[in-house]
């Protein structure tokens, strides 16, 4: 039998007993956010008849999730954090804002302090045996479309397993492997040596994919590479590039592939391009150029604060 109470006046007076309305003490944005999810819990649980098995279920899975440290996974594949850059899309063309390279999704697996190169840097140690060598480059530019010199790039991306340092199951990789931060040149170039990442999916028998199994989806990326791009008079930039040919290219379970973010790989088999890069085989090639957007009356108006992992 199914029942409707959530409109009843007790069960208003409730709700804002509960999240505290009533109470002086307190966070007032706090209150209202938390008052507003749990009545749009409990009126789901009113239209959707949700039964207690299913809310008890509810509980456990909150609770393994928590448990795997994958609720920074679960929150892209269910479309919040693509959402949030829709939001903040939305608000500059409000604004009026020229974006530049568009953003696209942070992900769960930034570590800050990677060590810092000045215009050129090698990202990976030599220590993955299946990487074919990436040389990737080109020029920040800011609002005006000029050079940026100084501008930081932070840059970061798994390894042909799948994995990140500092989360790598297998401990195989050392802190900050194929992670680095990039001052650019004088003329605003950043420039580096890697491998080509290789794309990966949540953990198969984790809490994220267990919830996207009863979705009927899939829980795989295509193969990217983070950066965040930050200079003064600028908006910082979050953004990824995905490795063009990928099959999942255009199945991204984080939904973070976006156009203008899917730049060419050269493969480069001359021997003029290997000796001019100082390589002694054949090498993959991105040319990206990296365009920041100016501050709004002075402020990053959407820079974001949230946990992230500091490395040692």
């Amino acid at each position: 039998m199914s029942v409707k109470i959530f409109e009843t006046p007790e069960v208003q007076d409730f709700l804002k007993l509960a999240c505290g309305l009533e109470n002086p003490a307190g966070n007032p944005r706090a209150k209202q956010i938390v008052h507003r999810i749990v009545s749009d819990l409990f009126k789901a649980i009113d239209d959707l008849n949700i039964t207690s098995d299913e809310y008890w279920a509810a509980v456990a899975y909150l609770n393994r999730l928590g448990t795997s440290n994958e609720a920074g996974l679960l929150s892209p594949g269910l479309g919040f954090d693509r959402y949030m850059d829709m939001r903040m899309d939305a608000e500059d063309e409000a604004l009026g804002v020229d974006t530049g390279t568009p953003r696209t999704i942070e992900g769960p697996l930034y570590v800050s302090g990677a060590p810092v190169e000045h215009g050129y840097a090698r990202l990976d140690d030599g220590s993955d045996a299946d990487g074919h060598t990436l040389v990737m480059h080109g020029i920040v530019r800011g609002a005006d479309g000029a050079p940026l010199p100084g501008a930081k790039v932070e840059v970061w991306h798994c390894n042909t397993k799948g994995f990140y340092s500092h989360f790598d199951p297998t401990g195989e990789q050392a802190p900050f492997n194929m992670r680095r931060t990039i001052i650019a040149d004088a003329e605003g170039r950043y420039r580096f040596r890697s491998i080509v990442p290789h794309g990966y999916g949540c953990p198969p028998d984790g809490p994220t994919q267990a919830l996207l199994n009863l979705l009927g989806r899939h829980g795989n990326r295509p193969a990217h590479i983070h950066f965040f791009v930050s200079a003064d008079g600028h908006r910082k930039l979050t953004t990824q590039i995905n490795i063009d040919g990928d099959p999942l290219l255009n199945d991204d379970f984080a939904y973070a592939t976006r156009e203008g973010l899917v730049p060419a790989v050269v493969e480069r088999t001359d021997e003029a391009s290997i000796k001019a890069n100082g390589l002694t085989g054949p090498f993959a090639e991105i040319e990206f150029d990296l365009k920041l957007s100016a501050l709004v009356d002075g402020e990053d108006n959407q820079i974001v604060d949230r946990p992230r992992l500091v490395g040692a």
